[in-house]
């Protein structure tokens, strides 16, 4: 049997484990959008909405099936920005880095509020504070070994995965009148105009607003490549997300639909706990405050990960300042997670003391990014295995009916965007958004490769070998 070196030791020392990905794959879909969202959803459109969330779930795993295949062929590059990069060149590549660096920023900042605002029920403390506790004890966890970040992460998406998984069991076991009084469920899904009360319409418009509560699968395929298998890694994910999506958001939203009569449910309040109330269970409103507040500690956890592993990819290739390549001893990123830190901090401070000028204008801007991030997933996997094809390599990708799966999944994020400027909640972020990936693109075409690509080796002596090896 042969012996891991040293390199390979410390790597299964410091890194991640295949038990953290399949955790953080596993809480990756389900955030304080499903816990609290999905009610403003359901009371728009009725138990209909159902119908969207399948709908995007396929979208999410057509995105995600071709983003494991392009990771599977070529694996160990690192984040899927450099599969964009291999795809779309230097240009496209210093874009969609800095692009997704900056929608997860925002993100950061707006977590560290909502959970801030969750503790000040609990500790009397000024939401600033609490917020800056927040976001420098999420910046420690990442700051140690990326073991750390997936230890913290393993547990925060455990009391996830429990919570769901609890609640889908005993919302079953209360529409089969195994326990409880009973509901009256075909009066729930059809008592108030049948399963489309409010028409086709709403449904178009939610949309974007479902998909925005899915998204964040993408960073299990980065954590991934910090493993001792990223290819195996990424494949398991990608292969088992549909069953996530189905298990986790459409059946919570079908039983939810048919305990609740959704023309009771409020936008803001979490329609699990009016269920959970309606069952009896004692408690409801704590179990369900702190189920959210770990979705939102671990959204804040994945956000300072994923920033500071995209913000140091830009360094690598000369998209940034070089400094924040440096590591630690045990490979984190600490510069690259003290500039995403400082920024989402500077973000937090703006949703408080300018929330309707500077904060509403970064989240308008980074709004429709997440969109524009897989469309250019979509289009880069029609480029790779068309040039894996030509040159005889295509053996990893085996997604049926190419290219109109991927091109169907291209429209649908086209049509998303249509929905977006057609209506006028969200008219204003689609253009801002657009507005950005423009000026970030013509910052690639002034900025990009300005700066020289980092080599990574730590020996200088070892810089001649790469260029043996070319030569062979």
């Amino acid at each position: 049997m042969t012996e891991p070196t040293t390199d390979q030791a410390q790597s299964q020392d410091t890194g991640l484990s295949s038990r953290h990905i399949a955790m953080i794959a596993l809480g990756g879909v389900i955030g304080a959008g499903l816990f609290v969202g999905s009610s403003a959803a359901i009371a728009k459109a009725g138990p209909g909405i159902a119908f969207v969330f399948v709908a995007v779930g396929f979208l999410i795993m057509g995105i995600m099936r071709m983003l494991g295949e392009i990771v599977v062929s070529d694996p160990g590059r690192g984040s899927f920005v450099e599969y964009i990069r291999l795809a779309h060149g230097d240009r496209i590549g210093f874009a969609s880095g800095w692009l997704y660096w900056f929608f997860w920023v925002v993100v950061i900042g707006s977590e560290a509020i909502a959970g801030a605002m969750m503790l000040r029920d609990w500790i009397n403390l000024p939401v600033w504070l609490l917020a800056v506790v927040l976001i420098i004890c999420m910046k420690l966890v990442n700051f140690f070994a990326p073991k750390i970040f997936g230890e913290c992460e393993f547990w925060l998406s455990s009391i996830k995965v429990f919570t769901i998984v609890a609640f889908i069991l005993l919302s079953l076991l209360f529409v089969l009148h195994v326990f409880g009084p009973g509901v009256p469920v075909h009066h729930n899904l059809f008592g108030q105009r049948g399963l489309l009360p409010n028409g086709v319409v709403p449904l178009l418009a939610l949309v974007p607003t479902v998909l925005f509560t899915m998204m964040g699968s993408e960073i299990s395929t980065v954590a991934a490549s910090e493993t001792a298998d990223p290819g195996e890694n990424v494949s398991r994910v990608t292969r088992t997300l549909g069953l996530r999506i189905m298990m986790f958001y459409v059946s919570s939203i079908c039983l939810i639909t048919m305990i609740v009569p959704w023309w009771t449910l409020y936008p803001g309040k979490s329609p699990f706990v009016a269920v959970l109330k309606i069952m009896g269970v004692p408690g409801a409103a704590l179990i369900m405050q702190i189920a959210i507040l770990s979705a939102v500690l671990s959204c804040l956890n994945s956000s300072m990960y994923i920033t500071s592993r995209i913000l140091t990819e830009l360094a690598i290739q000369g998209d940034a300042p070089a400094f924040l390549v440096r590591t630690s001893p045990d490979k984190a990123p600490r510069m690259a997670i003290t500039i995403s830190s400082v920024a989402g901090l500077l973000v937090a401070f703006s949703s408080i003391f300018a929330p309707s000028q500077i904060f509403g204008f970064l989240l308008n801007c980074s709004g429709g990014l997440i969109l524009l991030t897989y469309a250019l997933i979509s289009t880069s996997y029609i480029v790779l295995r068309r040039r894996s094809k030509r040159a005889g390599t295509s053996k990893h990708f085996t997604l049926p009916l190419f290219p109109y799966v991927s091109l169907i999944c291209l429209g649908t994020i086209i049509l998303v965007f249509v929905a977006m400027l057609i209506n006028p909640g969200e008219r204003e972020t689609a253009f801002a958004s657009l507005g950005t990936a423009v000026v970030c693109y013509l910052m690639a075409c002034n900025f990009a490769s300005r700066l020289a690509p980092v080599t990574t080796t730590e020996e200088p002596a070892a810089t001649e070998e790469p260029a043996e090896k070319e030569g062979e």
